[in-house]
């Protein structure tokens, strides 16, 4: 097993090694999960977030006018509460 040893700053950052980055294959920007187990620490890339899959489905359908969605629901409780005022 292979140690690299860095510094811990005084802001609590540390870099991680460019030999570490290319081993885990991560890059700027990338996610990395620690995982604590039994006194020890692991670094592993995470392979999907929410930053990651953003963009990666297609929507269903084309998207829709937010303005007239809620005109749309508005009129409808309107009408719902009309008619319980009438009592139909």
């Amino acid at each position: 097993m292979k140690e690299i040893t860095t510094t811990i700053t005084q802001r609590s950052q540390v870099t991680v090694p460019a030999e570490v980055r290319r081993a885990l294959g991560v890059k700027p920007r990338d996610k990395v999960t620690f995982t604590i187990a039994d006194g020890e620490v692991r670094l592993r890339p995470v392979s999907y977030s929410l930053e990651s899959a953003y963009g990666s489905v297609e929507p269903a359908g084309e998207p829709q006018d937010f303005d007239e969605l809620s005109r749309a629901a508005r009129d409808a409780r309107a009408e719902r509460t009309l008619q319980k005022m009438s009592g139909t």
